[in-house]
């Protein structure tokens, strides 16, 4: 039977049908693949073995942005950022050899640019001979997952990091997570404590806590910096602030419970001991200040109120010396700071001023407080008020070394102070005269008017004696009308005669008692140390030894024990007389001295030197006369006789078109005349056509370095006037640097007893390289005396000395032979 015949009867299909419903399934497999693929989230595409696309679903557009219509015909690579390029070949590799590519993680770019995190999985496309011809790629979007797995690695990693003890549990108080942390804080790992109850953290006595806080936080409830007690696996109890949150999943249902707990053991027990000291700052009867690193006070407490007198708020932001008393010295605040320097703590009794002024005596303790850095961070003062018991210890030690009647020292703090007088003599080789002193005709006062009346007299003559007195000497009462001075610093017997003279015109001065006028005199012996050199015991013996050859020799007068200085005394005086006599008769005169610059040959001024032309002795320089009139008033008047020649003479050159500057000498007791200044002003205003920037004023280094301060406030009045200062004999006088920092002179001159043989001797080249330098670095002048050779010359000007003047350059002249030296003067050609 035909085929026709079968399909005819309807038993049978013929060929034509099954084609066409194969043809029909096919179409349905097809359109069913394709609404699968077109309704997929994930991207769906295809490619051929050259990495052109040939299918692009909605889910493609959806996750690159691209539509079919960009994508389709072009190169995959159009996806792939610059670094992800060789990975279409690798990919390209495994199709070709039929492998499948699962879940490959990898970056992909957007059509905007951004970049997207994606898993791929790519399998091979076969024809029907089984041969590779393409690949499907199904890509899926996992950038959010990326980001959240990194989140959760950032929160976990911060959790794990923390110092504080973060821990998880269930509304059952099961452990559930446990982070380094809480095991440094405890000592359990979490492989022993995830699964246990948080009760074992805590103590019995606090078992009850638990309870409360897991009922609270199935109400949804925070508890917030809880402080308690947990213990640790060593069995120490801790103490601890903690936090507690619950843990509601995506419904709002509380789940379980985070905690935070932070070890606050060793802030209570700083707290504790905070307060502890807060208490004893409040109530300790010591006054307690606190300052900060700059000395400035930031806190005191109620003892210090109650002992200064001062508020809280009057002494807040100020320095501690705003309580410096008068009492005592800067010497006490200068050994405060060696101290706190040296050790870090200060303790020793010093005197205070409270607030209405009143002085107190106060011990105090210092103490310096570090950071950890060994910073200075705060100053500590504690002190207490021993005023009472300083007075009392005041008035025992005075009874001890002072005469009751007349508060002069007695004999004990007279041999303590005449041994101190010695010692200092020997270190500073200047000498001190010991005076021992009997009142004449006080036994008749005390037999005509009484005891009281003695007293009176003795009281009196005892305070005119002081006042005719330095600071420096010790006037003692050793009993009766018998009495001692020592006078310090004594600079010869001249100086010693002036003094003893002033104390016996103050004891011979009238004195009132009980409205009659009494007066006495004094016989008083003088010795010498260290030309009378024995010892403390023997000086006084032998002052007393002349005090008695002054009463034998009809009192009221004095005598000195060692006979050769006696002898010095009169001497002296009668040169005195005969420099007095010279100045009547006009026997001085002055000669004046070249100062020069050694390398430009610039003349830049005179010297004046006084000359006695004696008329026995010829002409004399001044070494043979002014010593014996250092300290006598006769200084003065040849130094003003000086001042007033020189300035007539410089007004002389000036007429006759020279105007030249000129430099003199002024003595000690000259520059410390109160009215020093004025005299000088007066002197230039005789001469008004005088400039007075050219007088040059030179004092000697070792009288300014007597009283500096002085010296200098003279100094600078005179300057007001235009004229300039010079130290003489600069290096002779130990001068400190504070005194050049200070000193206002203008110019150093360096001693011809450096100079003269600096050649010769390295110490002397040394301290003259020195000089030079200290006046550079204070920005002085400076001249050397002394040039008595070219050589000389040309190793000042070595050393950068270029001011000189001495014989090398010319001897003094007289003013008659200047103008025609100044015509001529010519610098050696090796001095330039």
């Amino acid at each position: 039977m035909s085929s026709n015949e079968g399909a005819s009867d309807g038993s049978a299909i013929s060929i034509e049908d099954q084609d066409c419903l194969l043809r029909a399934k096919e179409i349905a497999v097809n359109q069913h693949f394709k609404a699968l693929v077109e309704s997929s989230d994930d991207a769906i595409i295809s490619k051929n073995l050259k990495g052109i696309v040939t299918s692009w679903n909605a889910g493609a557009q959806r996750l690159f942005g691209y539509s079919a219509e960009e994508m389709i015909g072009h190169s995959l690579l159009k996806l792939f950022p610059p670094e992800k390029k060789n990975e279409e070949q690798f990919i390209l590799e495994k199709i070709i050899a039929g492998e499948k590519v699962h879940h490959f993680e990898t970056v992909r770019i957007h059509k905007d640019n951004t970049s997207l995190n994606i898993s791929v999985t790519i399998s091979p496309i076969y024809d029907q001979q089984g041969k590779v011809i393409g690949a499907s790629k199904v890509a899926r979007d996992i950038t959010k997952r990326i980001r959240r797995d990194r989140t959760v690695q950032q929160f976990e990693a911060l959790v794990q990091s923390s110092d504080d003890a973060i821990i998880g549990k269930s509304l059952e108080g099961i452990i559930t997570s446990w982070n380094r942390g809480a095991a440094s804080m405890f000592g359990y790992s979490a492989e022993e404590m995830i699964g246990q109850s948080m009760l074992s953290l805590l103590p019995a006595d606090r078992q009850e806590e638990e309870a409360s806080i897991l009922g609270r936080l199935g109400k949804g409830e925070k508890i917030d910096h809880f402080e308690t007690v947990r213990v640790c696996k060593d069995k120490r109890q801790i103490e601890v602030s903690v936090t507690i949150s619950p843990i509601v999943d995506k419904h709002g249902t509380v789940i379980g419970a985070s905690k935070i707990a932070r070890d606050i053991t060793d802030r209570k027990k700083a707290e504790a001991r905070l307060e502890l000291t807060s208490r004893v700052f409040t109530n300790t009867n010591e006054a307690i200040i606190i300052a900060d690193a700059c000395g400035t006070i930031i806190e005191v407490n109620e003892a210090f109120t109650n002992i200064s007198g001062y508020r809280r708020e009057d002494v807040l932001g100020n320095s501690p010396t705003m309580f410096r008393s008068s009492r005592q010295g800067p010497e006490v605040l200068a050994a405060m700071l060696e101290s706190l320097a040296e050790h870090g703590q200060y303790q020793g009794e010093l005197w205070s001023r409270r607030k209405n002024g009143e002085s107190y005596a106060g011990y105090l303790k210092v103490s310096i407080v570090r950071d950890a850095a060994n910073n200075i961070q705060n100053y500590v003062a504690l002190f207490a008020d021993i005023t009472s018991l300083r007075i009392k210890q005041e008035e025992l030690e005075h009874l001890a070394h002072f005469d009751a009647l007349t508060d002069l020292p007695n004999r004990i703090l007279l041999s303590d102070r005449l041994h101190q007088a010695m010692v200092l003599s020997q270190r500073t080789q200047k000498s001190l005269a010991v005076l021992y002193l009997d009142l004449d005709g006080f036994k008749d006062i005390n037999d005509e008017h009484g005891h009281n009346a003695g007293d009176q007299v003795l009281i009196a003559i005892s305070q005119n004696m002081k006042a005719a007195l330095r600071s420096v000497d010790t006037l003692a009462r050793i009993g009766g009308d018998e009495y001692v001075v020592v006078l310090a610093d004594v600079q010869g017997p001249h100086q010693c005669g002036l003094m003893v003279e002033k104390i016996l015109r103050a004891c011979a001065e009238p004195i009132v008692v009980q409205d009659k006028i009494l007066q006495v005199s004094a016989s008083i012996g003088v010795t010498i140390y260290p030309q009378d050199n024995v010892d403390a015991d023997q000086l006084l013996r032998h002052a007393d030894r002349a005090m008695y050859e002054a009463k034998q020799a009809g009192k009221n007068r004095y005598h000195i024990f060692d006979s050769a200085l006696d002898a010095e005394v009169k001497a002296l005086g009668l040169q005195h007389e005969k420099i007095r006599q010279a100045l009547a008769a006009n026997e001085f005169f002055l000669r004046y001295q070249p100062k020069v610059n050694m390398r430009t040959g610039v003349i830049i001024g005179f010297e004046a030197l006084i000359r006695w032309n004696h008329p026995q002795l010829g002409q004399l320089a001044p070494d043979a006369f002014l010593p014996s009139i250092e300290f006598h008033p006769l200084s003065e008047e040849l130094g003003e006789w000086v001042m007033n020649a020189a300035l007539k003479q410089m007004d002389a050159w000036r007429i006759v078109g020279l105007p030249i500057s000129v430099s003199i000498n002024i003595a000690p007791r000259q520059l410390q005349q109160k009215d020093f200044a004025q005299r000088l002003a007066a002197a230039l205003e005789k001469y008004p056509d005088v400039h007075p920037r050219d007088l040059d004023l030179e004092i000697l280094e070792t009288s300014a370095l007597q009283d500096l301060h002085a010296v200098s406030d003279v100094i600078r009045d005179c300057q007001q006037c235009g004229v300039r200062f010079s130290v003489d004999d600069f290096g002779t006088g130990y001068s400190s640097l504070t005194y050049l920092r200070h000193f206002p002179a203008e110019t150093l001159k360096i001693d011809r007893s450096f100079v003269g043989n600096m050649l010769e001797d390295c110490e002397n080249l040394a301290i003259v390289q020195a000089i030079i330098g200290l006046a550079t670095a204070f920005s002085r002048d400076v001249i050397a005396e002394g040039v008595e050779t070219v050589e000389i010359g040309e190793k000042l000007l070595e050393l950068g000395c270029e001011l000189g003047q001495g014989y090398g350059i010319a001897k003094p002249l007289l003013a008659e032979e200047v103008p025609d030296w100044v015509a001529n003067w010519r610098s050696y050609p090796s001095w330039k």
